[in-house]
């Protein structure tokens, strides 16, 4: 399990809950990727944590990872970045991306604990 912490939400995540995205970025992301991140500092490193099956949580709201792209947890280890997308149907998955589901948009604030599992 990997448990991180979110430290800021750039002012442009909430025009990504249309397109169920949220995308994580750890603290070295650029003063341009921070409006459209939601920016998380590790407790410890990751390691091959994302996995068809395994679960991420939102404080109390979990979802099932579905697919997870090809580059998806080599970014996720060595920036702290994956593109989220929260969908109720399989397709296609970007290399840096996972989809979960269900398809509904977390609720997160500054200080709340994402993990995966």
């Amino acid at each position: 399990m990997v448990k991180t912490k979110i430290v800021e939400i750039g002012s442009m995540v909430p025009a990504f809950e249309e397109e169920q995205l949220v995308i994580l970025f750890g603290p070295t992301a650029t003063a341009e990727l921070r409006d459209i991140c939601v920016i998380h500092e590790f407790e410890e490193t990751p390691s091959d944590t994302l996995k068809v099956g395994g679960k991420i949580k939102f404080g109390d709201q979990e979802f099932t990872i579905n697919e997870v792209g090809s580059h998806a947890n080599a970014n996720f280890e060595e920036l702290g970045h994956i593109s989220i997308y929260f969908r109720n149907e399989i397709g296609d998955v970007l290399p840096g991306a996972i989809i979960v589901s269900p398809g509904e948009f977390p609720k997160f604030e500054v200080g709340d604990v994402i993990e995966v599992l």
